[in-house]
């Protein structure tokens, strides 16, 4: 049996609906040793709400990530609060995979490292 290949995965929660959010766009970026982005990817959320490999195929690497989320453009309110959110990373082990959970409400949203 083929080795999993570690990767970064996300999963995209609505509160208020009690359902997942498809379409959120989502962008990953790994950061060189002088804090610049290098875009690893730009992805939607499927029916699922998930992206299931941020990194596309890429090697997951041990180095600091940034993902960003356009929650603005999930949320058809022109008006809604929350635009985007974008959380930064450090992977020290990049044998393992890691599962980086949203979950959006209008005025408030949490993430935790899953499993």
């Amino acid at each position: 049996m083929a080795a999993v290949r570690p990767t970064i995965s996300t999963h995209v929660l609505d509160l208020v609906t009690g359902n997942p959010a498809p379409g959120v766009e989502v962008a990953l970026f790994r950061l060189t040793n002088e804090g610049s982005p290098v875009l690893m990817s730009e992805l939607a959320t499927d029916r699922e709400g998930r992206i299931r490999d941020l990194l596309a195929g890429a090697e997951l690497l041990e180095a600091d990530y940034q993902i960003a989320f356009d929650i603005g453009g999930y949320d058809d309110d022109p008006d809604a609060f929350f635009q985007s959110a974008a959380l930064a990373l450090r992977i020290t082990d990049a044998t393992r995979s890691y599962h980086v959970p949203l979950l959006l409400s209008p005025f408030g949203m949490s993430t935790y490292r899953g499993s």
